[in-house]
C-alpha cells in the first residue's frame, strides 16, 4: 500500500521481520490504520499475521522499515518508553489469553492499571463493569486455572479495553467461544473502533472477518 499520511492512528512503512536471517516472515510490508476503524488480518497460517501485530504493538522490533504511532517512529525509542506507549495506548488480546495463573480473575484485568498509576478503586470499579458486560459469570478472586478458555478469552478481552486504548490489537479474540459469545465480542471491538479507536483483529473466522470495516489478507 502507498500514500501513508499522519492521519493514520497507526502505520507499517516498508517493515521486514524474520526469526532467521535471510528467511523474512514479512518483507517490506506497508499499511496504515485510521482511527474509528476495525481492520480483519486475514490468510494462511504461517504468513505472520501474529508477527505482524507483536510489531505493531512494539513488542518487537523490525529487522527494516518502520511502526509509526500517530504518525512519529518508534524505531529511536527506549525499550522503556516503547513499554510505557504499550501501557498508555494499546489494549492487546492475546490468542490463548496469556493471564497469569499465580493472580485473581480481577487482577488480571487491572494488571495494565499498575504501570499508568491508575487509581486503584477506579480500575476495580471500571473491571468489574468489564466482566459483567462479558457475562464472566465467576468470583473476581478466583484464579485463571479455575475458569473455562472461553471464559479466559473474555477475561483477557476485558483486560485490553480496561484503558479504553487507543490501539486494540486482537489475536484470534474469538477462536475459544461459542456463536453468541462471539457476536458480543465482535460488537464489543466494534463500539470500541467506533468510539475513536484503530482495532486490528487477526482471525481465521469468515464470519469475524466480515464485521470489520475492511479486511486485509497476508
Amino acid at each position: 500500500m502507498t500514500g501513508m499520511d499522519e492521519s493514520y492512528a497507526l502505520e507499517a512503512r516498508d517493515v521486514t521481520f524474520g526469526y532467521v536471517p535471510g528467511s523474512p516472515v514479512l518483507d517490506r510490508w506497508s499499511a496504515g490504520f485510521p482511527t474509528g476503524s476495525m481492520t480483519a488480518l486475514t490468510g494462511p497460517s504461517g504468513r505472520g499475521k501474529s508477527t505482524l501485530l507483536y510489531l505493531l504493538g512494539l513488542m518487537l522490533h523490525p529487522g527494516d522499515g518502520e511502526v509509526l504511532l500517530d504518525g512519529r517512529p518508534t524505531r529511536p525509542l527506549s525499550d522503556a518508553k516503547r513499554a510505557h506507549l504499550r501501557a498508555e495506548r494499546f489494549g492487546f488480546v492475546f490468542q490463548d489469553a496469556a493471564l497469569d495463573a499465580t493472580r485473581t480473575v480481577l487482577d488480571n484485568v487491572i494488571e495494565t492499571s499498575f504501570y499508568r498509576a491508575d487509581r486503584r478503586k477506579e480500575a476495580i470499579n471500571r473491571a468489574l463493569e468489564l466482566l459483567d458486560l462479558f457475562g464472566v459469570d465467576v468470583p473476581p478472586r478466583r484464579k485463571p486455572g479455575q475458569v473455562s478458555g472461553g471464559q479466559a478469552q473474555r477475561i483477557a478481552l476485558c483486560r485490553a479495553l480496561l484503558n479504553e486504548p487507543g490501539v486494540l490489537l486482537a489475536d484470534e479474540p474469538t477462536g475459544n467461544l461459542d456463536p453468541v459469545t462471539t457476536d458480543l465480542v465482535v460488537s464489543a471491538l466494534r463500539d470500541h473502533a467506533r468510539s475513536g479507536a484503530a482495532v486490528i483483529v487477526v482471525t481465521h473466522t469468515p464470519h469475524v472477518a466480515e464485521a470489520c470495516d475492511r479486511e486485509i489478507r497476508l
